[in-house]
């Protein structure tokens, strides 16, 4: 048998090469492991250890129940908030309340943002006329314009719904206009030369290019939609989170507004997590070359 054909079936046959790789491979998986307990585990150290210091200094009787309450009042204000409701309404139906106006007023925020995004980044006409009153926009706090909104729709559910859209809607457009700029001209110049039409390109080539800070834009804009309604959620709120803490302040049930804040705070953990795992699905191409 001849030196080439030793080098061509050594590999197949099990030879150093394909022991090399084997035990890369198996090298792989065992690094992964203790790093993912190790994160686990900081995560539950830092959360514990916030409990356990708030347990201490509420033990301790540093300030009154009413100004910072132990943690198993709040706990059985959580089970009794579910089970027995709270202003009419249980937890998760405050909780309902509230998703379902970011899902609403961020969505209709999100899809105008991205298309006035693509308009501003492509057309030049409408970066001049657009931008100017986005950038306007964007640098308002809502709540500046929600006693505006409320003169305009009443207390019921449109202003909360135009308070998200308004105020998502700035940071995705603007997003979307820098990551359009952005594209290179060597992107659109190969489309154009592959037989790509010109009303392709922004579908095809642009949107795609821009997705990753599209996708970021939007994480930041949920972030400030979901401020945003807790806020909004004081005037009329009820059924809702911010309704709910609004309501509490009132009586000094400061137990039920730290259950408040503490709801407030997972819920937006979960929506950012599921808002990580959109933007790996939909640009695993993000930081690739």
């Amino acid at each position: 048998m001849s030196a080439a054909t030793e080098v061509r079936t050594g590999p197949a046959d099990g030879g150093p090469g394909n022991r090399l790789d084997n035990n890369s491979t198996r090298g792989r998986f065992p690094t992964r492991t203790p790093a993912l307990v190790r994160s686990l585990g900081l995560r539950t150290l830092s959360v514990g250890g916030l409990l356990l210091l708030w347990w201490a200094v509420a033990r301790a009787e540093i300030w009154p129940p009413v100004i910072l309450p132990p943690p198993q009042a709040v706990w059985e204000k959580a089970v009794a908030t579910t089970t027995e409701g709270f202003s009419g309404h249980t937890l998760p139906e405050h909780l309902w309340a509230s998703m379902r106006r970011i899902l609403v007023g961020s969505g209709y925020g999100t899809l105008g943002g991205v298309l006035i995004g693509l308009l501003i980044g492509l057309v030049p006409a409408v970066r001049a006329l657009l931008g100017p009153f986005i950038s306007f926009v964007r640098t308002l706090p809502p709540l500046a314009y929600l006693s505006l909104l409320v003169i305009w729709f009443g207390i019921n559910e449109e202003p909360k719904i135009w308070l998200l859209v308004i105020a998502s809607l700035p940071p995705v457009a603007v997003a979307t206009a820098d990551a359009v700029r952005n594209v290179a001209p060597d992107y659109l110049n190969a489309a154009r030369s592959l037989g790509a039409r010109s009303w392709q390109l922004p579908l095809w080539v642009v949107l795609p290019h821009a997705l990753p800070e599209v996708m970021t834009s939007i994480r930041i804009a949920v972030g400030v939609a979901y401020t945003s309604v807790v806020a909004a959620e004081t005037v009329n709120g009820i059924p809702g989170i911010g309704g709910m803490i609004r309501e509490a302040q009132r009586y000094n049930q400061t137990d039920v507004v730290i259950l408040g804040l503490i709801v407030i705070g997972l819920s937006g953990l979960v929506i950012d997590w599921l808002l990580q795992c959109a933007d790996r699905v939909l640009a695993p191409w993000r930081g690739r070359t």
